[in-house]
């Protein structure tokens, strides 16, 4: 096994039909409920497992620290979009489904490649559970359910299994689901976020600098809040396989994505800071409802955007339960995951999604008897952090390939210009570390410990496989 060094390139995959299904199906054409993500689609993929559900909370979130607030979006945009651009070079090198792993495993060997699939595994799955539950939130607004504790449980069971049978209905549903549900979300969105300028008040503002301390305190203390808002932006690369003419579309697909998101996230923060007093924004529970009522009157503005909320993490799960699946399967195809995960029918990895919804769906039962909402942070917190890990890895195997000066690997044009913005996306990653606070970071690292333990099981099980092979 190499831990450093490189390992042979490996041969393309066939990418005439990378969508058919492994097994037999029902259907006299495999390939039927199976589609190639074009643009719009794989875009919409990044924008919409960006932008979930907590755009709807952010402007009140970081409110107490002032417009300073805005500095730290911009700040954390340039990273984000220096890290879609490195996945954008990366896909070109390397198509195939599974993104980070891929890349990782590829200049680093198999068990940096295994712990780039557990903590990405471990993100998307932590993370649907976080969104399923967040959404009962804004069902409640609509429809009383969380009156009764075992009631908004079946509604956050609901909200997870309804994405993920459409993972299994196939791709061709799931990039239907996602495009509708991104549009539908951006039309409240935009709504305030352009809307809002012509009701732009600068009285409303508030300072500057709101908190005590340093001003660069400020920002730092604001961008940890807003950390976990930009995870996403490998959702392109993490389905390289399922895109048209990934080469070329993946980097676009990315690169467009994530600046749509950071457009849509500055100006509706902006537009809320501009149309709700700062003082009343700073205790609001509802920032986007109270910019419609102020834009507008009236009290509808809460039922718009708990709608709109609701879609937008329906949309959000229905991609981020795509992405859950295709790390591992990437995984499991080279001997690294359990065999299981790289059973795939009509375009989508479902022993993948199975899976990973059942563990989702126990980790939401288990936030709902637990009771404190404590527990079920940290565990987002946690997500902050496994997603680092395989941000980290893919920024060091760009930075590998343009150190090592393989001709064949680097383009000489554009050495400079790579190295400054993979440099800028590994320091955007080690900041989402730092953001994620000590309790995070310690029960991390027991999630990739645990990982340890079965590449371990693994490993010894692919070598047991070679061995006949091999002679031995």
């Amino acid at each position: 096994m190499h831990v450093t060094g490189t390992v042979p390139p490996p041969a393309p995959a066939p990418q005439e039909t990378p969508a058919a299904p492994a097994g037999p199906t029902t259907t006299g054409d495999p390939d039927r409920h199976a589609r190639r993500f074009g643009l719009p689609v794989a875009t919409a993929l990044v924008m919409g497992n960006i932008i979930g559900g907590g755009i709807f909370l952010l402007p009140a979130s970081v409110a107490p620290y002032g417009t300073i607030s805005l500095l730290a979006f911009g700040v954390l945009t340039v990273g984000a979009i220096a890290l879609a651009l490195v996945f954008g070079r990366l896909a070109e090198r390397d198509p195939r489904t599974g993104g980070p792993y891929v890349y990782a495993r590829e200049a680093f060997g198999d068990f940096a490649g295994f712990l780039a699939a557990w903590a990405y595994w471990i993100t998307t799955w932590v993370s649907n559970a976080a969104l399923a539950v967040a959404a009962v939130g804004y069902l409640d607004v609509l429809v009383p359910v969380t009156d009764h504790r075992w009631t908004a449980c079946l509604a956050a069971l609901v909200l997870q299994w309804l994405p993920a049978l459409a993972n299994f209905a196939g791709t061709r549903y799931v990039g239907a689901v996602q495009l509708v549900s991104t549009v539908l979300k951006f039309v409240p969105l935009l709504l305030v976020a352009v809307g809002g300028l012509f009701f732009f008040d600068p009285d409303n503002l508030g300072p500057f600098h709101a908190g005590g301390g340093s001003a660069i305190g400020a920002v730092s203390a604001s961008a940890a809040i807003l950390l976990f808002s930009y995870l996403g932006v490998e959702s392109a690369a993490v389905s390289a396989g399922e895109v048209e003419n990934p080469r070329r579309t993946v980097g676009r697909a990315t690169v467009i994505g994530t600046a749509g998101a950071a457009l849509v996230y500055l100006l509706g923060t902006l537009s809320v800071f501009g149309t709700v007093a700062h003082d009343r924004l700073v205790d609001s529970t509802a920032p986007f409802s109270d910019a419609v009522n102020a834009m507008f009157g009236g009290a509808w503005g809460g039922w718009a955007v708990a709608l709109a909320a609701l879609v937008s993490m329906t949309g959000c799960l229905n991609g981020w339960t795509l992405l859950s699946a295709q790390t591992p399967y990437a995984a499991a195809k080279d001997g690294l995951f359990p065999a299981v995960f790289a059973r795939r029918r009509r375009g989508v990895p479902t022993a993948g999604v199975g899976v990973t919804v059942v563990l989702a769906s126990l980790l939401t039962v288990y936030n709902y008897v637990s009771g404190p909402a404590k527990v079920f942070e940290v565990l987002i917190l946690v997500t902050t952090f496994t997603a680092t890990v395989p941000y980290l890895l893919a920024t060091a195997a760009q930075l590998f390939h343009l150190v090592s000066g393989h001709h064949e690997r680097v383009d000489r044009a554009r050495l400079v210009r790579d190295a400054v913005i993979a440099s800028i996306a590994a320091g955007f990653s080690l900041w989402l570390v730092a953001g994620a606070g000590y309790a995070a970071v310690y029960q991390g690292v027991l999630f990739l410990f645990a990982g340890v333990l079965v590449h371990a099981v693994m490993a010894a099980h692919k070598k047991r496989r070679q061995a006949p092979a091999d002679g031995r």
